[in-house]
């Protein structure tokens, strides 16, 4: 199986990190350089994995393109391009939906909306995908947690969440500073607030099934874990990410 990226930013470059190290077999991985720095990179990692400057060659060598570009730049150019029925198109664009798609690219190939995120270079994390297909679930279960979604209005939930990553990545950057401030060296305070927080994802996602029973115990009465949450709580921390995710949400359905 040939499989080409048309895009080759953070997420392509993890998903195919993800791909050479899988039990996924593929004969070739051609690849775009619009982003020459990493394109270069990637083609480093495997002799099977090359760079073709012409995405339409890209897409007449390969059976399975994956649309790894800016909502912008997809619009802009996947109407250009040429597909042929025979192919399966995976696209990780977050704000083109199905219908606009299967317009630009005119043949009824088989054509499915997932996404992925940086993890999937470790092989971990959830991937959702829409519609449901069984030879792309197969697929994205070598390199993680396949999600099918009947619904394209549902699937709009998951690329919400999705946009949390940052926020998560913040948190982190945030609590980390706090201690470097208070005299802990940058490489300590890193790699404990990532130690602790990978830690504390793994029990909840192990050992629990109701989050909410997960936050009643993790606290003790006058304890610390409890003013923290209750602070929070207060100052509008969690209500506020509610807002966030309802305002991410809107902007999904409005994207046309």
């Amino acid at each position: 199986m040939k499989l080409g990226f048309i895009g080759t930013g953070e997420i392509s470059k993890a998903v195919i990190q993800g791909i050479i190290s899988s039990k996924i077999k593929f004969s070739k991985i051609y690849i775009s350089n619009r982003n020459n720095k990493i394109s270069k990179q990637l083609s480093k990692l495997n002799k099977k994995i090359s760079i073709i400057k012409d995405n339409q060659k890209i897409i007449d060598t390969c059976e399975w393109v994956f649309l790894a570009i800016t909502p912008a730049v997809g619009k802009k150019i996947i109407k250009e391009l040429k597909f042929k029925k025979k192919h399966t198109i995976i696209s990780f664009i977050s704000t083109i939906k199905m219908k606009e798609l299967k317009k630009f690219i005119k043949v009824k190939a088989t054509i499915v909306r997932a996404i992925p995120l940086p993890p999937i270079s470790l092989k971990k994390g959830p991937i959702p995908i829409y519609p449901p297909n069984k030879k792309v679930k197969r697929f994205f279960n070598y390199l993680g947690t396949t999600v099918e979604i009947k619904n394209e209005a549902l699937s709009l939930n998951f690329w919400t969440t999705s946009s949390m990553m940052a926020p998560f990545y913040e948190i982190l950057y945030t609590l980390s500073q706090w201690l470097i401030k208070k005299g802990v060296k940058k490489e300590s305070a890193q790699k404990y607030i990532t130690s602790l927080f990978v830690a504390l994802s793994e029990d909840s996602f192990n050992k629990y099934s109701d989050l909410k029973k997960l936050v009643k115990e993790s606290q003790t009465p006058k304890g610390l874990n409890e003013q923290s949450v209750k602070e929070l709580r207060k100052l509008g921390f969690y209500r506020d990410l509610n807002k966030t995710a309802e305002s991410v949400l809107s902007r999904l359905k409005k994207a046309k």
